[in-house]
């Protein structure tokens, strides 16, 4: 730890650290004063039900919010655009990567929350306490880039939402223009109240749910095809395109930065840590709030991709583009006259479904994708905020840091915007799903790491059965994203790209291979214990401060 570090443990060893009972050996993950206040002001209370003790409606009301917020990275135009794609690709065929995609992402979730409800602290104030400076570094600067990577994909869908919305005539910079704008005035509303906000975001949940709903109630999908591809794990006659886009719905699900967004979020209700009965009450309620929210999350996905299956799976662009022109759609150049399969993204999407299902279509399905670029953009906000201020203990004022982080993630964006054509968007989906995919690591294996230590989970450290499904869950998405990796930089086709590839490889898999080794060793596996590992708690001396198990020594003494 730094010495600044050490400074604060000292500091607050000697207010609140001195009155707790010492000499008892199993750390409790409890604290009276948090390091760092939560982002939000105020913190909803927990309302007491003595007549139903094991399940209570009222505490599970008060519980809800931030699984609901957590969700709506499920719901991103990156996401949306994976669903249309998988339709259009594959039909029905992928809907069972989707649902298991889901339950994996529900499952790591509930990990990042546990955290939080747990120690107090989210995922990045754990990571900066716990990893020694350069890694910690090296870490934060790679959810930054998670970070930019996503927020690019969701302020360019609202900005091409607002284009389809204004028949062209709002550029795609001018709609990145005013999505900030309008973020930075809607980021403000928790001023009013916290549950206002949550409310506002329901909302926009609700208007994704209805306009995507309606394509679906209008398209009339096969419902027996659509249970199938839910249930029965295949993939008849699939070939490379349908594996690629397989492996696209896991990274488009699980993204990286929602893993610190979560486990922040859960920091804003009252919540006494020191008593475990409420700790394992708010673990229950949160992880029931979490799976209804990604319930309605994938039930919307399925709209998407059932709406493109049933019209569009086995279209060609010469089919598309006569049906664009029978209309007099003045966008039916996007489509080439040839007999390709049918490509699209969230632009083309809207546009097919104006040409085949009239223009009540392509303006409800406008509406959804600016829902859903508004809500994902505002809540990528908190998540950069999130990171920065648990990474570097910023101590700047709310406009200061949301300015900072806005910044940060806008300027890339705008960039695009300015020298990119809307029609041609899709190579940078690519790309940027690439991007958050390498990311994955950096958020899964600490999640892993931390929830797996006692000295930092106290009771509530993953028993053994969480600590081999989490491994083996957080194995295999990892292989998955590394795979579609590999297939994206394949297709660069240039000797430079490869040799560039090969060196930032080596720099990569090192550092993952450094978060791995100190992940096994708190799964367990002591004999790699060796070094800096008495960074992760693993020793008598565990260094977050939030603890108040601490040797005597380690407390009375300066350093």
């Amino acid at each position: 730890m730094s010495d600044q570090n050490y400074q604060q443990l000292d500091d607050l060893s000697g207010e609140t650290l001195s009155k707790q009972n010492l000499s008892d050996t199993s750390p409790e993950p409890a604290v009276e004063v948090e390091p760092f206040a939560t982002y939000f002001d105020e913190k909803i209370p927990i309302p007491e039900d003595e007549t139903h003790s094991w399940f209570s409606f009222r505490k599970l009301w008060a519980f809800t919010g931030p699984g609901f917020l957590m969700s709506i990275a499920y719901l991103d135009p990156g996401n949306i655009e994976s669903d249309l794609q998988s339709g259009s690709v594959a039909g029905f065929k992928l809907l069972w990567v989707l649902l298991a995609a889901t339950i994996i992402g529900l499952l790591l979730q509930r990990l990042a929350a546990r955290l939080g409800v747990v120690t107090g602290l989210h995922l990045a104030e754990v990571c900066n306490r716990q990893y020694p400076k350069v890694p910690r570094i090296i870490l934060w600067l790679m959810v930054e880039l998670a970070i930019i990577g996503s927020d690019m994909q969701e302020v360019i869908g609202s900005a091409i939402a607002l284009n389809l919305l204004s028949a062209g005539i709002i550029p795609l910079w001018g709609g990145v223009l005013i999505t900030i704008i309008d973020t930075f005035f809607f980021l403000f509303l928790d001023k009013y109240g916290l549950r206002k906000l949550e409310a506002f975001f329901g909302f926009l949940i609700t208007i994704m749910a209805l306009t995507f709903g309606y394509e679906y109630v209008r398209v009339s999908p096969n419902q027996g095809e659509l249970l199938k591809g839910m249930f029965f794990p295949y993939c008849k006659d699939c070939g490379a395109p349908q594996l690629e886009q397989a492996v696209g719905i896991v990274g488009a699900v699980i993204m990286p930065h929602n893993m610190y967004l979560h486990s922040a979020l859960v920091k804003s209700r009252e919540i006494n840590r020191a008593n475990k009965k409420e700790v394992r009450e708010a673990n229950k309620y949160f992880f029931i709030e979490s799976s209804i929210a990604l319930f309605i999350s994938f039930l919307i996905n399925v709209f998407v991709v059932a709406v493109f299956a049933e019209a569009f799976y086995g279209k060609t662009n010469q089919e598309v583009f006569n049906e664009c022109l029978n209309k007099s759609s003045p966008q039916s150049n996007l489509f080439p006259n040839n007999t390709d399969p049918l490509q699209v993204d969230i632009f083309k999407g809207g546009v097919v479904l104006g040409c085949f299902f009239g223009a009540p279509a392509l303006y409800i399905w406008a509406v959804g994708i600016l829902a859903a670029g508004q809500s994902s953009t505002m809540t990528g906000t908190y998540s950069g905020q999130f990171v920065m201020e648990g990474f570097l203990n910023l101590k700047w004022s709310r406009f200061a840091r949301v300015f900072l982080t806005r910044s940060i993630a806008i300027t890339p964006t705008l960039l695009v915007a300015i020298f990119q054509d809307v029609q041609h968007l899709t190579g940078m989906n690519d790309f940027l799903n690439v991007l958050q995919s390498l990311q994955l690591p950096f958020a899964l294996i600490p999640i892993l790491t931390f929830t797996s230590l006692p000295s930092v989970m106290s009771e509530f450290a993953n028993g053994i059965g969480w600590k081999i499904a989490g491994g083996i869950l957080i194995l295999i998405v990892c292989s998955i994203n590394m795979y579609f990796v590999v297939v994206y930089v394949s297709a660069l086709g240039h000797i430079a790209y490869y040799v560039g590839a090969a060196v930032l490889s080596v720099a990569y898999l090192c550092f993952v291979a450094y978060l791995t080794w100190q992940c096994l060793v708190a799964l367990g596996l002591s004999f790699l214990q060796c070094g800096q590992t008495y960074h992760l708690g693993l020793t008598g001396y565990p260094e977050l401060f939030l603890l108040h198990n601490m040797e005597n020594e380690n407390t009375a003494s300066p350093r």
